[in-house]
């Protein structure tokens, strides 16, 4: 197992011209791939003059031994992102159902793959609102989009509470499960994937090897489904889509569990030290399952901002902010420690 040090990472860079001396905004790993899995990658290098598969076939297989389901539930593409614009261009037209705020690129390819977007706000705790969700949903509901846990503010629905909502859409509406940020979460608070599948012809489980396994520049994700759901799915694969670099790092990326944990775990605790500090600065932070904090209140972006640290900001002046780098959460800490405003109780 890894020995993990407090390293220099890739949050300490300029994404562009603006001077930045941490950049939070895109949750995301704070650290580069391990070792074994560098070596993996490097290893495929050599054979770049070569196509990869035409259809993905290998890497749907591993992960479909992964988690105990059939190869063809399987259907792979570039991200999480990539994954749901096939979704989408699946689905034809009609109008996408999601909680706001949400993960940016969910009304972005609403909007490219022609559905049209049906934000329904979150409740007055900040979670997302199951029953006004559902009352969302019409004959014109082509895709119902659920995080969790939930992006911009790391909370998580119950269990239960997410198994009677599945059970209250009509079997007509697919839904897509997010699940990005799933191994951060505790193991009481996962779902049984396979058994939701089974329960539900309509269920989409979207994950990603770009945030706990830090390959977020692979670009690879997957979506789980059944029969004729996923079949739709399938037939937008794009050809040659899926490098064979995608390949040699999942295989290594699955051999090495152990350490993968190890850094999930840290993540977890820098998390939750920094979430600790900032509510004894009078900022009520949402518990978070992810690896980031979504800090609400009028002016956290801003001085944030002032303060060379870069967010993903809202509207209302709130931030999240990617955790896991020490260096960072004291900078962040130091950044908003004599903010003060009536900041809205949300967990």
């Amino acid at each position: 197992m890894s020995v993990l040090v407090e390293p220099t990472l890739p949050s300490q860079r300029v994404r562009d011209s603006a001077p930045a001396l941490f950049d939070l905004g895109l949750s995301e790993n704070p650290f580069p791939p391990l070792p074994s899995i560098m070596t993996a990658v490097s290893e495929t290098i050599g054979q770049a003059n070569r196509y990869p598969e035409f259809l993905p076939q290998r890497l749907p297989r591993m992960i479909a031994e992964h988690l105990g389901v059939g190869a063809a539930e399987v259907v792979v593409g570039a991200g999480a992102t990539g994954v749901a614009m096939q979704v989408m261009r699946a689905l034809g037209t009609g109008e996408l159902v999601t909680s706001t705020p949400t993960f940016d690129g969910y009304p972005l390819m609403a909007e490219m793959a022609g559905l049209s977007l049906v934000p329904v706000p979150l409740d007055t705790a900040g979670d997302q609102d199951l029953p006004a969700l559902r009352r969302a949903v019409n004959r014109r509901t082509a895709l119902m989009v659920l995080c969790r846990p939930h992006n911009p503010t790391g909370t998580v629905l119950d269990t239960g509470a997410v198994r009677s909502f599945l059970a209250a859409i009509p079997r007509r509406v697919p839904v897509l499960l997010d699940e990005a940020y799933v191994e951060f979460l505790a193991p009481a608070d996962r779902l049984d994937l396979r058994a939701l599948l089974h329960r539900h012809a309509n269920l989409l489980i979207l994950r990603t090897f770009s945030k706990a396994y830090g390959l977020a520049g692979l670009r690879i994700g997957y979506c789980v489904g059944r029969g004729e759901l996923i079949e739709r799915i399938r037939a937008q694969q794009l050809p040659f889509g899926i490098g064979t670099a995608a390949v040699a790092a999942v295989r290594a990326a699955y051999a090495a569990d152990d350490e993968l944990h190890s850094r999930v775990t840290h993540i977890n605790t820098e998390r939750e030290a920094l979430r600790n500090t900032l509510r004894a600065c009078g900022i009520d932070v949402p518990a978070s399952h992810a690896n980031f904090l979504y800090l609400p209140g009028p002016g956290v972006a801003t001085a944030l901002r002032r303060a060379g640290i870069r967010a993903k900001p809202y509207p209302d002046g709130s931030a999240r902010i990617t955790v896991g780098d020490p260096a960072a959460g004291r900078a962040v800490h130091a950044a908003l420690r004599d903010l003060r405003g009536p900041w809205r109780q949300i967990d």
